[in-house]
């Protein structure tokens, strides 16, 4: 059943990339009609070709925005976590959702109605301008991850993947991956093959990957892989 924002929601809702410009009161005028949805593992939240009508922030867990080929096999457009939004462009353009949200593990989302954001941008346009100048800084922010990307290796992808995962700077950790190895391999940019081969070389840094955990002896050693790596391959790219 739909819940109420509490204030570790909202401190979340106000840090993402949509709202982080916003004043409180403005914000807290486009969350008076928001409500707070729980989802199960493998819950679906909204399915290709239903009417946008709402858009969401992620205040726990993740979720895989995902398309179904002609040939009906599952592409992954993109996995959202906590402080994260998406949706927003089919919301607001009143068309329909392109493609289909799942749960990959219990989580909780915002759901903001599409038309109470658009009534509240009539009545001020300094609303409108404020979010524009906050999905501008987030897209800044993307294309220079996308820039990151291309520069990096595999074994340094996954990485840095299990390093924004350590609760730790440094010492010893074991997590657990967020979802399945095929859908972290889809974020990262690589194939399922590719990513069991980046875990090995992971191995001499003291990674070990058993089922859906990650044993890691020494997570500044890790982080400095990553950092390493990334300096090598855009040295390489140079030559």
């Amino acid at each position: 059943m739909p819940g109420a924002l509490n204030e570790t929601d909202l401190a979340i809702v106000r840090h993402t990339a949509i709202f982080g410009e916003l004043s409180p009161s403005s914000l807290g005028e486009l969350l008076a009609e928001a409500t707070v949805h729980t989802l199960g593992r493998g819950e679906i939240l909204f399915l290709q070709g239903d009417p946008a009508a709402a858009f969401f922030v992620v205040l726990e867990g993740w979720l895989k925005i995902y398309r179904l080929t002609t040939a009906g096999d599952e592409a992954v457009v993109g996995v959202f976590t906590a402080g994260q939004n998406f949706a927003e462009a089919a919301a607001l353009s009143g068309g329909i959702y392109p493609a289909s949200c799942e749960a990959v593990t219990d989580c909780r989302v915002v759901q903001l109605p599409a038309e109470n954001l658009t009534e509240k941008i009539r009545r001020s346009p300094d609303i409108a301008l404020s979010m524009l100048a906050s999905t501008s800084k987030q897209l800044h922010r993307l294309v220079q991850e996308i820039e990151q990307l291309k520069a990096h290796t595999g074994a340094q992808r996954v990485a840095e993947f299990l390093a924004s995962l350590c609760p730790v700077e440094e010492g010893a950790c074991t997590i657990g991956l967020p979802y399945d190895k095929a859908l972290i391999a889809g974020r990262l940019g690589m194939k399922p093959e590719s990513l069991s081969r980046a875990f090995a070389r992971l191995r001499p840094l003291g990674v070990r990957i058993d089922h859906n955990t990650a044993a890691i002896s020494d997570v500044a050693r890790l982080r400095n892989y990553a950092d390493d790596d990334r300096r090598q391959s855009e040295a390489a790219k140079k030559q």
